[in-house]
């Protein structure tokens, strides 16, 4: 069972994801918190696999909370929601340690399955939108861009595996297009982000247009 904390300082779209969730079998909501300050606390008390996080809350935000919980050591993947597609704050978001994010239009079936995907570790980045918005705010100098960690340090074999992840592919198409197998792509991706001092794949496809490795509007091929 994957247990589910709704933050959103809507009353109504609370409720509805609410519903949405626990119509699932193997989903449940283990709680809901109106701004940044309740999530932090509500993931204390409860300990949740996913949190679904506002970006615009009153208060702590859903970027601040969400930072602040990467630096706690939470165990819980956050996912933004946003009602705007192209969000000036989801490039932050993804820097303060979320693994995704999703317009609140979403359908049920995109919610839930990003849900059981970065639950299991799968990052949500082949949607197109989340390139788009990757590409968009890192077009030119990115805000607060840090140029301490340098792209330097990795193998070729290791650019390639960073450039395939930043152009949304998963574990087993990169496999396929570096004709290796699963297993040694995931321990690349590790190594990777032991290395470069990342959470995780979005952070990863952050760095790869940061650094160079990849630019903006230039996919895999």
């Amino acid at each position: 069972m994957i247990t589910v904390l709704i933050a959103d300082d809507q009353d109504l779209i609370r409720k509805g994801l609410r519903m949405l969730l626990e119509a699932e079998p193997d989903l449940a909501v283990a709680g809901e918190a109106g701004d940044g300050s309740q999530a932090l606390a509500q993931d204390r008390r409860l300990d949740p696999d996913v949190i679904l996080m506002d970006v615009r809350m009153p208060g702590l935000d859903g970027i601040q909370a969400t930072a602040q919980l990467a630096q706690g050591g939470s165990r819980a993947k956050v996912l933004m929601l946003t009602t705007f597609n192209l969000d000036e704050y989801v490039y932050h978001a993804m820097k303060a340690g979320a693994s995704g994010f999703l317009l609140k239009d979403a359908t049920r079936e995109q919610l839930t399955g990003a849900i059981r995907a970065v639950c299991a570790g799968e990052t949500l980045l082949a949607p197109a939108i989340t390139r788009r918005l990757i590409e968009d705010f890192c077009r030119g100098p990115a805000p607060g861009t840090q140029s301490g960690t340098s792209a330097g340090g990795l193998s070729e074999r290791e650019r390639e595996v960073v450039r395939l992840i930043a152009a949304g592919l998963s574990n087993a198409e990169i496999a396929a297009s570096l004709y290796l197998s699963e297993a040694t792509i995931k321990s690349h991706i590790t190594r990777i982000l032991a290395r470069l001092g990342l959470r995780d794949r979005v952070q990863i496809a952050v760095f790869a247009y940061e650094n160079g490795i990849v630019r903006p509007g230039h996919g895999h091929g």
